[in-house]
């Protein structure tokens, strides 16, 4: 019973507390919680043969085309600062620092669509480490197009454009995946 209890404590589902009014209690755990939970289960998956960096692409195309045009709608002052802050400069940043900022910048585009499951979803997503693999397959100007494509969809995001942001989203995807490919 109680290796049963630390389990589920060690998964956040329940709290325990001591004392006279004690006991064991169902957690509700927020949503960095639960993304913490699924990139575990995403990084295992990842690093197995069946899950490749298509499947990834695939996937975060399902979720970010849709999501930027969310976000357009649904963007506060506090999102597009957020989204302003993630952009890097390609001439003068480092793979790890613009790796880093690509990643944060896709987390605050979640978190501007309103939705905390496109956070919870999306978490784990920009978590994975393809970077490395595929570092030297780039095509030259690949990080001064990311750039573009992240500054184009805060426009799209300042002036609330819908479809615009989801076009621009989609072609973003499809140029990471031609240039990984």
């Amino acid at each position: 019973m109680r290796e049963a209890l630390r389990l589920l404590a060690s998964q956040h589902l329940i709290v325990t507390t001591r004392g006279v009014t004690g006991g064991s209690f169902v957690s509700h755990p927020d949503a960095e919680q639960l993304a913490d939970g699924l990139s575990t289960g995403f990084a295992l998956l990842t690093h197995s043969a069946s899950v490749g960096l298509v499947d990834l692409l695939e996937l975060r195309r399902a979720l970010e085309v849709p999501a930027a045009g969310l976000a357009a709608m649904r963007r506060t002052d506090s999102h597009l600062a957020e989204l302003r802050g993630a952009l890097f400069d390609p001439v003068i940043d480092d793979f790890d620092t613009m790796m880093a900022a690509h990643s944060a910048f896709h987390r605050a585009m979640s978190k501007a669509t309103g939705n905390p499951l496109f956070e919870l979803v999306g978490s784990p997503l920009y978590q994975a480490s393809y970077g490395e693999e595929v570092i030297g397959v780039l095509p030259e100007g690949y990080w001064m197009r990311i750039d573009a494509d992240h500054r184009r969809l805060v426009e799209c995001l300042i002036s609330q454009d819908a479809e615009s942001a989801t076009r621009v989203a989609g072609e973003h995807l499809d140029f990471i995946a031609e240039a990984v490919r």
